[in-house]
């Protein structure tokens, strides 16, 4: 199977509500491209949903790892953080995130 086939079935599992089977189907995604974003977010929004959010928080520090303006990466830990209670580091992230939507707007339409 091609990573774009694993993180099709890893959705349809994660709709369905089978957490379990969805993570390690996103897995199966990534031993083939470990940097796949795709598959990157699906995975981290599985692990929190599972209550894994230790783990949710790693894979959103990856996808910040390999491209720092990814404003979903950012909203997402920002979330996690927030389910943790971590206010300030949730914070920080939500802001983050923002900034990062200012300057795409601004670099969509320059006035």
């Amino acid at each position: 199977m091609t990573k774009e086939e694993y993180f099709e079935k890893a959705v349809d599992a994660f709709g369905e509500d089978r957490l379990d089977d969805a993570i390690e189907t996103y897995k199966k995604a990534l031993e083939i491209d470990p940097n796949y974003q795709d598959a990157l977010h699906g995975l981290g929004m599985a692990l929190h949903h599972r209550g894994r959010v230790d783990e949710a928080i790693d894979v959103a520090g990856q996808l910040i790892a390999i491209d720092p303006d990814d404003i979903l990466a950012h909203t997402s830990l920002s979330m996690f953080y927030m389910s943790q209670g971590k206010i300030e580091e949730a914070e920080k992230e939500g802001n983050a995130a923002r900034i990062l939507g200012w300057k795409q707007e601004l670099r969509k339409d320059p006035k």
